[in-house]
């Protein structure tokens, strides 16, 4: 098993060479996909990759499937199972992409990863775990022997990802928690996130983010407004630069933006709650605006 780290722009991607078959869990964003080529390809060492595999369907970790299909076309693909008949018909709306401002090039699938079940990685089998909360379908992957988890977004170092679910209406802290409790249980020595550095810390990974989790239950509003930065940040990660008449556009033609401010923020204006966000980024050295562009830093 050999882990690449990758930048916040793209999860990062686990690679497992087997005696007999080969595998990929999470395949990065799609702006990344050359250096994704590139670094699946040393890491197999001319062996022919036999197998993907998506946590979840969000853009940053689906986002290389669709060159890797390309790279080997005889790949087989494993999704989880809630948004299969969005794949098969490809709907970005519903999969995220287009309301959240993202790009996901069409991939297929082949075969589902199912919770209860099995996955065979590295000739080594790894349980399959329902872990709702980030993304309602979302699955991490448990292998009991070595005690490693891959957590993808549900547990990182310092937190877990964003709530979606929570910023359309539909309550989902308690979904965060009951698979933050699925973790303790699992009782894991190692963590590979989706995002970040292994960890062995797992109590206190799980201390951080319960403490987090108290915060946004208490104020779903906090949890809001993170969210709308977090999709500011990723879009400036993405585009690295823009005019500030692009970038005013993407704003408006971003509807999870605009949903986001109508539900918790209605007394704003889409304008202004952007405006806002992308100030908060530049004060604390992540962002660049001036009268002409809006630059990632």
């Amino acid at each position: 098993m050999l882990v690449l780290e990758r930048g916040w722009l793209s999860a990062n991607n686990i690679v497992f060479v087997g005696r007999d078959q080969t595998a990929v869990v999470d395949t990065g964003y799609v702006t990344h996909s050359e250096q994704t080529l590139v670094l699946i390809d040393a890491a197999l060492a001319g062996r022919p990759l036999d197998r993907i595999l998506n946590t979840h369907l969000h853009s940053d970790h689906c986002g290389g499937n669709a060159a890797l299909q390309a790279r080997y076309p005889g790949v087989e693909t494993r999704i989880p199972p809630g948004e299969a008949a969005l794949v098969q018909s490809w709907d970005e709306d519903g999969l995220s992409f287009r309301t959240t401002g993202q790009a996901c090039p069409r991939f297929r699938f082949d075969a589902l990863l199912q919770p209860g079940h099995e996955v065979v990685l590295g000739d080594i089998p790894w349980e399959i775990h329902a872990a709702p909360g980030h993304d309602p379908h979302s699955v991490i992957l448990f292998e009991p022997r070595s005690q490693t988890l891959i957590s993808a977004d549900a547990l990182w170092e310092n937190g877990f990802g964003v709530v979606f679910p929570e910023l359309a209406g539909e309550p989902s802290f308690d979904e965060v928690a009951a698979t933050l409790d699925l973790i303790e249980a699992l009782d894991p020595k190692r963590v590979i996130p989706g995002h970040g550095a292994m960890f062995n810390d797992v109590v206190g990974a799980l201390d951080s983010a319960r403490s987090r989790l108290a915060v946004f239950a208490e104020n779903p509003i906090k949890h809001a407004w993170h969210a709308v930065k977090v999709l500011v940040k990723f879009k400036l990660l993405e585009a690295q630069t823009m005019s500030v008449e692009e970038w005013q556009s993407w704003v408006r033609q971003t509807p999870y933006i605009d949903a986001i401010r109508a539900r918790f923020f209605p007394a704003s204006s889409l304008e202004d709650l952007s405006a806002e966000a992308l100030a908060a980024l530049e004060k604390v050295g992540a962002a660049f605006a001036d009268a002409e562009r809006i630059q990632n830093r």
